[in-house]
């Protein structure tokens, strides 16, 4: 019974379709199915919300549409209008990480953005996608972006690995803060959903009300995790587009 109320119970990955590739472990999991069902939601969104494009747009078409002009600010607004070509590639992020993280919310479902292989995988990708940019666009100049401008050079023997260090730590602290923040707040949830049944209906109704109220919280930090992934990404774009020095 005591690991029924495992708080940690939530976040165990099991195989619903094994699969077998050689040595490895190909399965289909329930962490996948809620990717595959975040991604098809996202999509659903989108081509239905803006299938029939009406001049008074119903509910569908006013959420595609915010969806699409709250994405398009960001990337004008932190890397200008060259960054609008990375326009698909943002908005499919921001759009998963959101899904992927309200659907965790659904009681019996997966939070697969609570797994750090998840989080991390992104965030390499975004890593190495905005890297390619820089050298793509700058070539080797793009290294002076670990070289700061007007430091005399006895300092540079000091700063450029700590610029180098910065830039490789972003895949990483990208990944971590997501993972975190997910892992973090369902766990409490948990955590009080147990006070709330331990307690029974005489006393439980003090953390019952901290259930409600963190689960509002949570549903605040799903889309503001997301939103954070999404303009980070942004801000390393511009290094890649602008260079900041």
């Amino acid at each position: 019974m005591a690991e029924a109320h495992n708080p940690l119970e939530q976040f165990q990955i099991h195989r619903i379709v094994p699969i077998k590739l050689g040595g490895i472990d190909a399965s289909f999991t329930n962490s996948a199915l809620c990717m595959v069902i975040a991604t098809m939601l996202v999509a659903l969104l989108m081509l239905y919300g803006m299938r029939r494009q009406a001049l008074v747009p119903g509910r569908l078409q006013s959420t595609a549409e915010m969806a699409y002009e709250f994405v398009a600010n960001m990337l004008q607004e932190n890397v200008g209008k060259e960054g609008m070509v990375f326009f698909p590639f943002v908005f499919t992020l921001f759009m998963f990480i959101l899904f992927a993280n309200l659907l965790g919310m659904v009681p019996f479902s997966f939070t697969t953005t609570s797994h750090i292989a998840v989080t991390f995988a992104l965030a390499i990708v975004v890593f190495i996608g905005v890297t390619i940019i820089g050298f793509s666009l700058h070539g080797l100049h793009y290294l002076k972006l670990f070289v700061p401008s007007g430091v005399p050079w006895f300092l540079l023997i000091l700063l450029i690995p700590i610029e180098l260090l910065s830039y490789l730590i972003r895949p990483v602290s990208l990944s971590v803060r997501l993972f975190a923040n997910m892992l973090a707040g369902h766990t409490m949830l948990k955590v009080f959903a147990g006070f709330v049944v331990a307690l029974g209906a005489l006393l439980g109704w003090a953390p019952l009300a901290f259930v409600v109220a963190l689960t509002g919280l949570e549903i605040l930090i799903a889309f503001l995790q997301a939103y954070v992934f999404a303009i980070l990404t942004c801000i390393y774009l511009n290094d890649a587009v602008h260079m900041h020095h």
